[in-house]
């Protein structure tokens, strides 16, 4: 009877260690993503920027690049 309180005790401390890691890692990992993809995102509008640029200066060489990426158009 004695040995089962103390381990229901022991998983309980366990089970409160494991929460305190996990809740304390799980900030960095949100906010390692959330960089990442703004990050991710920042590269998206310059490229999208450059694209747009070459579309209007020269609008062969947007195809062109479009078929290469993307494939021919059907």
């Amino acid at each position: 009877m004695l040995r089962t309180i103390f381990m229901i005790g022991l998983f309980a401390v366990l089970g409160l260690i494991a929460l305190r890691v996990f809740f304390g890692i799980l900030p960095v990992v949100i906010g390692l993503f959330i960089s990442v993809a703004l990050f991710a995102l920042k590269i998206a509008v310059i490229g999208f920027i450059i694209y747009l640029v070459i579309r209007v200066v020269s609008p062969d060489t947007a195809r062109r690049l479009r078929e290469k990426w993307a494939g021919p158009a059907v």
